[in-house]
């Protein structure tokens, strides 16, 4: 399958070398057939000669000609850039498909849509509804019966069973949701949280005060 990384800093290279692991344990006609990368020119040497990717970067998304056959994947974190590069995309009626290591396991009846990203290593339940253009990185969960909306980000994140969740979260490292809690759209959930109360939208979770243990030596 010919495919082309929207992006080419940390999360392209990522990418990159997880596609190229993935490639090697599944048969040639589940591999992905890297072509290069679609970003500015000023980022060439701040991103792509920084992480030294063999594939060349193409031209930028806006000026891009669309071939026959080529097939994307947003390399990007940022939830607001990531959604401004799937308009564009879809705009060009380009075909935006998603990545999904073998090393994770996908229960046969959850039900995932279009785009979304899965790193290896994580795991996603039985009965899960996922939504479109989700990222979800190494070792993170999504437990059984849980609702998923779409262009979420979790950074090794965790939910509980029954969990439901709108649009556009981002989950930092580590951060946990106990089972049948709601969270609705535009929030952040800062690293290491533990979630265990309904969020609405447009909420960042974080700890207010942080305990310091100051080790005392013995006399």
């Amino acid at each position: 399958m010919n495919t082309i990384i929207v992006g080419s800093g940390a999360v392209a290279a990522e990418l990159t070398s997880y596609i190229e692991d993935h490639n090697n344990f599944v048969s040639e006609e589940k591999r992905f057939n890297l072509l290069g990368y679609l970003d500015s020119k000023e980022n060439i040497e701040a991103y792509w000669m920084k992480y030294k990717l063999k594939k060349p970067v193409l031209a930028d998304v806006h000026s891009y000609h669309i071939n026959d056959g080529d097939n994307f994947i947003i390399g990007i974190s940022d939830i607001i850039f990531r959604t401004k590069m799937i308009e564009i995309l879809n705009e060009k009626r380009a075909s935006i498909i998603g990545f999904t290591h073998y090393s994770s396991i996908i229960s046969d009846s959850a039900r995932l849509g279009l785009g979304n990203i899965i790193y290896p290593h994580c795991i996603v339940g039985p009965n899960c509804s996922i939504g479109n253009f989700n990222f979800i990185t190494s070792y993170s969960f999504i437990s059984h019966d849980c609702v998923i909306g779409n262009n979420n980000f979790f950074s090794t994140a965790g939910l509980g069973g029954r969990v439901t969740m709108g649009n556009n979260n981002f989950l930092g490292i580590r951060s946990t949701v106990i089972p049948r809690v709601s969270i609705g759209s535009d929030n952040i959930i800062q690293a290491g949280m533990i979630v265990d109360k309904n969020i609405e939208n447009n909420t960042t979770v974080f700890y207010r005060f942080k305990e310091k243990v100051i080790a005392v030596p013995k006399n």
